[in-house]
């Protein structure tokens, strides 16, 4: 039979016998149907008990004897049934194993630990990550494993290193809830980084014990130093960061710039720093021992020059401090070098997709994690772009080729990650690909080479030279990203989408790379709906700060902030998440709030609402608190009145945050009535389920026993219903 009568026939033939057919084409799909394990757990409302583990862990077990058993047409859908569980068993075993103590309350006192990552916070103060920690007053079996602190004060004559102890007297909380419902949940990220208190310090902390244990670390902060030491300013913190992976050098402003430009992934050491150094590793062995004809002829050099290039990416790993983005980017390399010597092809999908299926194998939650999806995304879309084009470009001249190859990639990249950007960061660098462009070469050919040669000749005192031509190179790139970012319209804010919108991008994307024939049309349409979708997103029209200290009514010209200070997280999160580039102070300057900071009054759909704060608030709820009126206040009502709807400290102590739409189209799980109007509200504990990194601190659990629910019933029994 001809190749013509068995394509005809396999398209007339089984759709299981068309899936047999292509089953070399199918491992790409199996972290694929992991992750739709793994997303599954992340999205349900409640925590499984042991039952529905119990059934989940059997479902597993069955898919794979049925994998076992069955013929080749049923394999392939048994596997991916057993994958999907497994992908949940997987995530729960993760949360499991990661679980530690989260502080309960707010902490006010001394605080005491060895100090294990160093970085700057969003307000430019050093912060640090203590492990080993001691509260007094709490228990040790209550305390938390990881605590964070940022210090706004500085030790005198002493800067913080890995392994020394300190003590310092901070204000501590429990990890902070999203700022709006259905917005990022730090709670979750710190609960898989065992982090259970964060916080700041306003007086100097005290040296208790100089560093000791932790040698890597202690190493990587003194090779830190010494590079800034010899490369001055912010091209010196540049060349740490991308050397040692200790970011605490960058300052604010330049940190902005380099998301502005869209060159801030050149800080993370992720997949490019990785494989900038592997490939210079690799390719530097193989020219030298190929420079040898009788070594280069009698050995397999390719072997030894992955081999070499492995341990030094392992090195790599081990000196940065093996943040999660590094342990990717390893796994990644690791996989590619071992098809070298396996005699594969390295830059494969089926590449891709082993690395994937090792990371989520290992860290399930990183399929929530930004850098996990932009590095995949942009990996497997290179992948495929120039698996399409291989052999067509053999006719271009060599140095044309590079030219369109470094364009092309950089446009494939971007592409592929610009739709994860916009939604994780609420922005588009207009100008990321030319600022990536006059960067990412200057990166691979003089930064990363520099940074391995200046290891292998510090120990002779022979560095210095490359580390100059390093600093050169690091100010090249912090020149372009300051240039790019002033440049008018360098940056576009973007809304939020709603959930669904970027897994159906990525599905679209998915099917439509890795399908064959009309069947990508199917993955163009989702990624067409996920883009309309995207566009007609509504957003509330009224949010309310978890604090009770903030609120935001959407008008006409922008949201309009209830206060001009306080709140400034909050505050910057909801403008970011309307696409608003306004500060919040211009915010609080709009025309939606009038009256005394104390008493600022707003109107809903036709309804009266007043924000109170201060001393007198609660005593004034009274007053304000008329039939159909919209009351938040940061005090404690101890009886709440039932004519309003009533947001008060106590209340949003339980819900969170609060989206209140002026219509009933779903957007929320309760519907309240106020006066004439209806509100669909939503709550942030509501929407975030009950989780363990959710779980109510003891204070909340008490006071919501003491309560009765009757501050639920005056949220517009918003928190009763959600949770």
């Amino acid at each position: 039979m001809g190749t013509r009568a068995r394509l005809g026939a396999l398209m007339w033939s089984h759709p299981l016998d068309r899936l047999v057919a292509a089953r070399g084409l199918l491992l790409p799909w199996a972290p694929v149907c992991l992750a739709f394990g793994i997303g599954g757990y992340f999205a349900l409302p409640v925590e499984p008990g042991l039952a529905e583990w119990a059934a989940i862990a059997a479902s597993f077990a069955a898919a794979l004897a049925w994998a076992w058993a069955a013929g080749p047409r049923w394999r392939p859908v048994a596997l991916a049934l057993a994958l999907i569980a497994g992908g949940m068993l997987a995530a729960g075993g993760r949360s499991a194993l990661v679980a530690a103590p989260v502080l309960g309350r707010h902490l006010y006192g001394p605080v005491t630990g060895r100090v294990v990552v160093i970085d700057r916070a969003l307000s430019d103060y050093p912060r640090v990550t203590l492990d080993r920690v001691l509260l007094p007053g709490i228990a040790r079996a209550a305390t938390p494993a990881r605590v964070r602190v940022t210090l706004r004060a500085r030790i005198p004559g002493i800067t913080p290193e890995p392994g020394q102890v300190i003590s310092v007297t901070a204000h501590l909380s429990p990890p902070p809830g999203p700022a709006e419902p259905g917005g990022f949940d730090f709670r979750r990220m710190a609960w898989f980084d065992r982090l259970g208190a964060t916080g700041y310090a306003t007086s100097p902390a005290v040296l208790w014990q100089p560093a000791s244990g932790v040698p890597v670390d202690r190493l990587r902060a003194r090779l830190a130093e010494a590079i800034r030491a010899r490369i001055p300013g912010q091209p010196g913190a540049f060349a740490a960061a991308v050397a040692t992976g200790e970011r605490s050098g960058i300052d604010r402003a330049t940190a902005d710039d380099l998301r502005a430009s869209n060159l801030a992934h050149l800080l993370a050491i992720s997949g490019l720093h990785m494989g900038l150094l592997a490939g210079f590793v690799f390719g530097a062995l193989r020219l030298a021992l190929a420079a040898v004809p009788p070594v280069g002829l009698r050995l397999p050099a390719k072997k030894i020059a992955a081999v070499g290039a492995l341990g030094a990416a392992a090195a790599y790993l081990l000196l940065s401090g093996g943040s999660i983005a590094t342990q990717r980017a390893f796994v990644m390399v690791a996989v590619m070098l071992g098809a070298v010597l396996a005699d594969r092809r390295a830059l494969t999908l089926r590449s891709v997709a082993l690395a994937a299926l090792i990371l989520l194998i290992a860290q399930p939650e990183s399929l929530t994690e930004p850098g996990f999806q932009m590095s995949f995304a942009a990996t497997t879309a290179l992948v495929a772009a120039f698996g399409a084009l291989r052999g067509r470009g053999a006719r271009v001249p060599k140095p044309l080729r590079a030219a369109g190859t470094l364009l092309f990639s950089s446009f494939v990249a971007g592409a592929a990650t610009a739709p994860i950007a916009a939604a994780t960061f609420n922005r588009i660098a207009e100008y990321g690909l030319l600022a990536n462009l006059l960067s990412v070469p200057v990166m691979g050919l003089v930064v990363m080479p520099a940074a391995v040669i200046a290891a292998l000749l510090a120990p002779l005192g022979l560095a210095a030279p490359v580390l100059w031509a390093m600093g050169l190179g690091a100010g090249w790139i912090l020149s372009v990203a300051g240039v790019v970012a002033g440049l008018p319209g360098a940056v576009v804010p973007v809304p939020a989408p709603p959930a669904w919108v970027l897994p159906s991008l990525a599905m679209g994307a998915l099917v439509a790379m890795l399908m064959r024939g009309v069947a990508r049309l199917a993955g163009v349409g989702a990624i067409a709906v996920a883009l309309i979708g995207w566009g007609l997103a509504t957003r509330p029209e009224l949010l309310i700060a978890g604090e009770g200290t903030l609120a935001g009514l959407e008008t006409p010209a922008g949201r309009a902030l209830s206060a001009p200070r306080g709140a400034g997280f909050t505050a910057l999160r909801w403008l970011e998440n309307d696409g608003d580039a306004a500060d919040q102070a211009a915010a609080a300057g709009r025309n939606g709030f009038d009256g005394s900071p104390a008493a600022r009054r707003f109107r809903l759909a036709g309804q009266d609402g007043i924000v109170l704060k201060g001393k007198g608030a609660a005593q004034a709820v009274a007053d304000a608190c008329t039939p159909g009126a919209i009351v938040i206040t940061d005090a404690r009502v101890p009886e709440p009145p039932r004519d309003c709807l009533l947001f008060d400290a106590t209340s949003l102590g339980v819900s969170g945050a609060v989206a209140l739409y002026n219509s009933v189209d779903g957007h929320g799980a309760d519907t309240v009535a106020a006066g004439a109007s209806s509100f669909s509200i939503r709550t942030a504990n509501g929407v975030a389920g009950q989780r363990p990194w959710t779980a109510p601190s003891p204070s909340t659990r008490r006071r919501r026993d003491h309560q009765g629910g009757a501050a639920a019933k005056n949220t517009g029994q918003t928190a009763a219903a959600d949770q």
